[in-house]
């Protein structure tokens, strides 16, 4: 199992890549614009069930910090450089919030616009 530690006063603390993952997929679908995420693999615009977003997302360890990589659906009719910023910086302070770790760099994948609904 891929995890990144931190060592505390009282021992240490492992997260998952597959936890990172969960946080990156589920802050990115509550942002504005996106209607899901998308998978990583080569089957490019198959929108994924909302249970399960963290299967559009990509966690690499780095000594810089954590390297996050994701696919997202975008609304069609929305500014596609906003909505790709305003996931970049969400994830990129949840992460940091909620897990306490660095986070090196944000890579948003728009894979398709759909309508909502």
């Amino acid at each position: 199992m891929d995890a990144s530690s931190q060592p505390v006063s009282l021992g240490r603390i492992s997260i998952s890549t597959s936890a990172i993952a969960q946080i990156v997929g589920q802050t990115a679908i509550e942002c504005y614009g996106v209607v899901g995420m998308a998978s990583r693999l080569r089957h490019l615009g198959r929108l994924l069930a909302h249970d399960r977003p963290e299967r559009g997302v990509e966690v690499k360890r780095a000594p810089e910090g954590l390297s996050l990589t994701l696919h997202v659906v975008v609304e069609r009719g929305l500014n596609l450089a906003e909505v790709a910023s305003t996931v970049r910086s969400r994830v990129a302070y949840e992460v940091g919030r909620l897990t306490g770790l660095k986070v090196a760099s944000v890579e948003v994948h728009i894979s398709d616009v759909r309508r909502s609904g």
